[in-house]
C-alpha cells in the first residue's frame, strides 16, 4: 500500500498539483530568505550601546533615492510574482478539468465516521476499486457533517457538505493500493476515518466487480447467520443473499474481501473483527456500532459466517 504522499504522483490530476506546488514553494522559500534577511539587516544596523537618544524623524517625509527604489521594486516584483501563481493556479485548475469522458461513475457518501461506496448494481465501504488508465467520476455526498475526501497520490481534496453534491474525476496511471483520509475535521474519530483506493488492470477490476455483484456465498456455518439475525446484527447492516437488509452501516455481503476494518483502524483479521464485534468502543470511541455482549461459542460461530463472506 502506498502511504499518502503528494509528492509520488500516480495519476494526471496529482502531477498537475505537484507541477504547480514546487514553484510555490520554491517562491515562498525566496520571499521567506528575502525578509528574513531583511529583519537580520535591520538588527544589524540598530545602534548598540550608550544612553538611549530621541530617533530623529526629520527625513521620515524625504525618503531616500535607494529606499525609494527598493520599495517600487519589492511592490513590482511581488506583483509579478502573485499574477504569475494566480495564472499557474487558474491553468493548473483548468488542467484538472481536463480528464475526459468518465468509464465508471461512483457514488461515495461520508458517514461519521465511514464511507458508503455505491457502484451500479451493488454497494461496499471504505474502499474504492477503480480500472487503471480510466477516469472515474466520484459522486460525493455528506450524510452528517462536512467530510473532506483526499486521495494525495491521485487527486486534491473535495468536500462533501450535507444538502449538496460534489464530484470529482480520479484517474491511476499505475496499479496499486493509495491510503484516502478525510481531510476535514468531522468529531471524534476523524483520525480514523480512512479510505483505500485499489487501482486494478481493467480484466482484474471486471472481475473484482462481477464477484462483488453476486449475493454472499451460502456459508457452512449456519450458526454464524443465526447469530447474526438474533444478536440485531441485520438492524443496520445488510448482507446480500443473507436476509440482512439494514442501511444505516457498512454493507457486509463480503466483507472478509476487504483490507480493513472500521474505515482503516485495524486489519482485517479474525482476530480484529472479534474484538471490533465485541468492544467496537474501545477500538473507535464514539463511533455508532454499540456494544454486542455474546457468549463465546455465539462469537466463533459470527466471526467464523463473517470471515468467509468473500
Amino acid at each position: 500500500m502506498r502511504f499518502q504522499d503528494v509528492l509520488h504522483s500516480a495519476g494526471p490530476q496529482a502531477r498537475h498539483i505537484e507541477a504547480l506546488w514546487w514553484p510555490m514553494l520554491g517562491v515562498c522559500t525566496a520571499v521567506f530568505i528575502a525578509v528574513l534577511a531583511a529583519v537580520i539587516w535591520a538588527l544589524l544596523r540598530a545602534p548598540r550601546g550608550g544612553p538611549a537618544t530621541p530617533p530623529d524623524l526629520s527625513s521620515l517625509g524625504k525618503p531616500e533615492r535607494g529606499a525609494r527604489i527598493a520599495v517600487l521594486a519589492a511592490l513590482a516584483v511581488s506583483t509579478v510574482l502573485l499574477v504569475a501563481l494566480t495564472l499557474a493556479s487558474f491553468f493548473t485548475d483548468r488542467a484538472l478539468a481536463r480528464l475526459g469522458p468518465p468509464a465508471l461513475t461512483v457514488e461515495v457518501i461520508g458517514h461519521r465516521w465511514w464511507w458508503e461506496i455505491r457502484y451500479e448494481g451493488f454497494a461496499t465501504a471504505n474502499e474504492l476499486h477503480i480500472p487503471v488508465g480510466k477516469p472515474v467520476l466520484v459522486k460525493l455526498k455528506g450524510d452528517d457533517v462536512i467530510h473532506s475526501f483526499w486521495v494525495p497520490n491521485l487527486s486534491g481534496k473535495k468536500d462533501l457538505i450535507p444538502g449538496r453534491d460534489a464530484t470529482l474525476t480520479l484517474r491511476a496511471d499505475q496499479a496499486g493500493t493509495y491510503r484516502g483520509q478525510c481531510a476535514e475535521f468531522c468529531g471524534a474519530q476523524h483520525a480514523k476515518m480512512a479510505f483505500l483506493v485499489i487501482a486494478d488492470p481493467p480484466e482484474q477490476y471486471d472481475a473484482w466487480a462481477a464477484a462483488e455483484r453476486k449475493p454472499a456465498r451460502e456459508s457452512a456455518d449456519r450458526r454464524g447467520g443465526d447469530v447474526f439475525m438474533e444478536r440485531g446484527c441485520a438492524t443496520c447492516h445488510a448482507i446480500r443473499g443473507g436476509g440482512a437488509a439494514g442501511d444505516s452501516a457498512p454493507d457486509l455481503t463480503h466483507v472478509a474481501s476487504r483490507q480493513t476494518l472500521a474505515a482503516g483502524s485495524v486489519p482485517n483479521t479474525l482476530g480484529h473483527l472479534a474484538g471490533w464485534i465485541l468492544d467496537p468502543q474501545g477500538i473507535k470511541p464514539g463511533a455508532n456500532m454499540p456494544t454486542t455482549p455474546m457468549r463465546p461459542d455465539e462469537l466463533h460461530a459470527l466471526v467464523a459466517y463473517l470471515g468467509a463472506l468473500k
